[in-house]
């Protein structure tokens, strides 16, 4: 009796930490599809607009590490109630303001989601059976890629039918539903470490990370070799420099840098990046080739409800290839499945490059940038806690989660400045030129190569070598682990 109630509790809680990470991650795409028509409701420029999308990946980076870390010192579902509480107000503020500021602001504040999924993984090292943490762990992390691919659709066919304030409205009670589950299913957890709190490394990462992508964004309308753009990247790179050392040398830090200073976890961080700044190319980059005119010569014209169901085999690909690529870690090892998973990325990304001239070949290139991006981030997690003690997990996948928002923001600051710099002229009105989506998968592909490279880089695993037979007496049955 006891051990059918244990298997229930531990399905209930990986059933609702998923759902958890599934709207985490939906916060990330829920504004894509709205983006071509927001300059228009609300009187701004293109570049402005995707800011909508920036401030909540941006918010998300500095929002992981900082949750995470006082998730540590003060409980785990104390600090996922209170991301979901930063989400709900957002969407309220959102939903209620309608203005260009207020859309800003909620925006940012649905971006401390992004720190759900690092602590979520936490839990299940709490009360999962060790043999399940794994295939949950790898389940949560690959709901990071299908939230994103699967909140396209659900946005666009909200903003069609009932307004683009319903998508905020929707989220809202979303998140209302996860608090009462999180109450319900989730025990309370006690504080774990004990410290300070890194006040000073959380402002230097949050400043270096707006400079960034400040600079980086706003450097089609400002100019690469501006004032203010060279300020923007140059304050960033102080702040990153005063970072870095701070770190190192203080006691409590609100990132533990020496846990990445392994070369498993640095490489393991060094793909995570790359894989997501590959694959927030493919979500920026579908929709809004779809829904340009067609007077633009390769635009298609779609509406947001349906160029964002254009996304939909791509968020069902994933949710079918997420297993398929835990099977094959189990078997062949992470490093293999996370190499093959960049590889396929990498062809997908030249595919989308040749083959855009119809709505079928973009979707095709779609699923192949999402079957390569769910197998990645199912195998990251193996990958994080295969090298870390159990003691060292929350912070690892912390730090890799924290790595994959990073390369997410990155990504789409890029697509803002290639989209609002490379541009056409047609009929009296500005829009992204072709280029710009050919330059982005471009840059694309060399992120993916990237994280190849760090991929097959990654150190084998040990493998059991049999100890020498005794030739005085029976074999001896120990096993001596090994490099290969």
């Amino acid at each position: 009796m006891t051990t059918h109630k244990t298997r229930a509790s531990s399905t209930a809680i990986t059933t609702l930490l998923s759902l958890v990470g599934l709207v985490a991650a939906l916060q990330t795409t829920l504004v894509v599809p709205l983006l071509p028509d927001f300059p228009h409701i609300l009187g701004i420029s293109d570049g402005d607009a995707t800011w909508l999308v920036t401030i909540t990946l941006l918010t998300g980076a500095v929002a992981t590490p900082i949750v995470s870390r006082m998730a540590d010192m003060f409980g785990k579902r104390r600090m996922m109630l209170i991301a979901l509480v930063m989400m709900v107000a957002g969407s309220l503020i959102a939903a209620l303001g309608g203005t260009y500021v207020t859309l800003l602001i909620g925006r940012g504040l649905q971006g401390f989601t992004s720190s759900l999924i690092p602590v979520a993984m936490a839990v299940l090292r709490d009360v999962l059976p060790k043999e399940r943490v794994a295939g949950a762990a790898a389940l949560i992390s690959s709901t990071m890629g299908i939230g994103g691919a699967l909140g396209l659709p659900a946005a666009g066919v909200l903003y069609e039918h009932f307004g683009w304030a319903s998508v905020f409205w929707v989220t809202a009670g979303a998140g209302l539903l996860l608090l009462l589950g999180i109450l319900v299913v989730v025990p309370a957890s006690v504080s774990g470490t004990r410290g300070r709190f890194d006040v000073v490394g959380a402002i230097l990462l949050s400043l270096a990370l707006t400079a960034l992508l400040l600079g980086i964004s706003k450097s089609s309308a400002w100019g690469w070799t501006s004032p203010q753009t060279l300020t923007s990247l140059a304050v960033a790179a102080v702040a990153l420099a005063v970072w870095v050392p701070y770190e190192l040398r203080t006691a409590d830090p609100m990132v533990d840098l020496r846990v990445s200073s392994t070369r498993p976890i640095l490489l393991t961080n060094i793909a995570g990046f790359f894989v997501a700044f590959t694959a927030y190319a493919n979500t920026m980059a579908t929709t809004q080739q779809l829904q340009l005119p067609e007077i633009t010569g390769f635009g298609f014209g779609l509406s947001a409800a349906t160029a964002g169901l254009c996304m939909v085999p791509g968020g069902v690909a994933m949710l079918t290839f997420a297993p398929i690529a835990a099977r094959l870690t189990a078997r062949f090892g992470g490093r293999v499945t996370l190499t093959v998973a960049c590889i396929v990325m990498i062809g997908a990304c030249l595919f989308r490059m040749i083959l855009d001239d119809t709505v079928a070949l973009i979707i095709i290139g779609s699923i192949l940038v999402s079957i390569g991006n769910a197998m990645a981030y199912a195998t990251l997690p193996a990958l994080i806690m295969g090298a870390v003690p159990i003691t060292e997990t929350a912070a690892a996948n912390g730090l890799n989660s924290l790595m994959r928002t990073i390369g997410s923001s990155g990504m789409s600051a890029v697509v803002a400045a290639l989209l609002t710099s490379i541009t056409v002229e047609v009929a009296g009105h500005a829009f992204p030129a072709h280029g710009a989506f050919t330059a982005m998968f471009a840059i694309a592909a060399v992120g993916a190569l990237v994280a190849t490279l760090a991929a097959v880089f990654l150190p084998k695993p040990p493998v059991p070598r049999t100890a020498p037979v005794d030739a005085d007496g029976p074999s001896v049955a120990a096993t001596v682990p090994t490099r290969a």
